[in-house]
């Protein structure tokens, strides 16, 4: 079986983790992804992220802090997601872009072999960690990490959204467009190395973090995108009623699922500013946790939409933006 685990090559100092002992049996996930949450999963690969530094042993709340430049453009909240250079900052994880010139599964094979783990996107249709979505019935684009392969078994361990799963057999052929299996186009694939040392050390080396942090907060959208968010889903009330369930789902998740993760997560990387000893940036995490409440309840208003009834946004738009603004100044005001 081929294990991510650390392979020193002269001259290059150490480029991969040291082994990812990780089992779906045993897995845990971080508490970002906790089942209380408001928000227990934001996007498939800010998901990966959050999970592939976890089980790296770091914690992955500073490399959130893109959260604080999100905003909207009129369309749809940013699709946030971690910054290579703060991953590579913060925790000596490099993060590169693969030519895919033969077939993907091979790549991947020859990452873990030489001790890198990698990034690729795969077809949902054969993960059966989405069973009751696109597992065996649809299909969807989505990113997972492949932490073992076994071709002599057919079996693969990965890391996917909020855990760690297995598949066997045809669903190992199908993710990994093995033989008659194989995409028309080549996946989008990353090559991901670590430097143990930098890992170890920990993001706050010199505040590093805090830097980083504050950085992202100071790119921040003028004005309130939150409220520019909600002025837009009251514009598509109408449109929402007539579309239907399916393209509300599709809607809804670059809209209001994407405010309201983005919110909860800007709480917890306000929370980590708290244990970094920044007191005052605690004012911070309710209104996120707000923001992120309110747009759950819109979600669920507009479903209600979807179904042709008509629905009040009123309460959910001064929420969100109120929240927003609360939240923004109470961390200028610790930062």
């Amino acid at each position: 079986m081929v294990f991510a685990q650390a392979t020193a090559i002269t001259g290059a100092g150490p480029i991969g983790p040291r082994t990812v002992d990780v089992h779906p049996e045993t897995f845990r996930p971080h508490p970002i992804h906790a089942t209380e949450r408001i928000w227990s999963e934001t996007n498939c690969y800010v998901d990966l992220w959050v999970e592939l530094i976890h089980v790296l042993g770091a914690d992955p709340r500073p490399a959130m802090a893109s959260v604080l430049d999100a905003g909207f453009d009129g369309l749809q909240w940013s699709f946030v997601k971690p910054q290579s250079e703060d991953l590579r900052n913060l925790y000596g994880i490099r993060v590169d872009e693969m030519n895919v010139w033969k077939p993907f599964h091979e790549h991947l094979i020859e990452n873990l072999t030489h001790g890198r783990l990698s990034t690729v996107e795969v077809d949902s249709h054969w993960l059966p960690d989405t069973a009751g979505t696109t597992y065996r019935s649809g299909h969807g684009k989505t990113t997972i990490v492949p932490l073992t392969i076994d071709p002599s078994l057919r079996t693969m361990t990965y890391l996917h959204n909020a855990g760690c799963y297995e598949v066997s057999g045809e669903d190992f052929d199908g993710s990994l467009g093995i033989g008659e299996r194989a995409p028309l186009l080549p996946p989008y694939l990353e090559q991901i190395a670590v430097d143990v040392d930098r890992l170890d050390a920990g993001p706050a080396v010199d505040d590093r973090d805090i830097r980083s942090i504050a950085e992202h907060f100071a790119r921040r959208p003028a004005g309130n995108p939150a409220a520019d968010l909600g002025r837009r889903v009251v514009a598509d009330i109408e449109w929402v009623q007539s579309a239907g369930p399916d393209a509300f789902h599709l809607w809804s998740f670059g809209t209001f699922r994407q405010l309201g993760a983005t919110a909860e997560i800007a709480a917890d990387v306000a929370g980590y500013l708290v244990d970094r000893g920044i007191g005052d940036a605690a004012a911070a995490v309710e209104p996120f946790l707000a923001v992120a409440t309110a747009a759950k309840s819109g979600q669920f208003r507009m479903a209600r939409a979807a179904r042709g009834r008509a629905v009040d946004l009123t309460e959910t738009v001064d929420a969100m933006s109120g929240g927003w603004a609360a939240a923004v100044d109470a961390l200028d005001a610790a930062l």
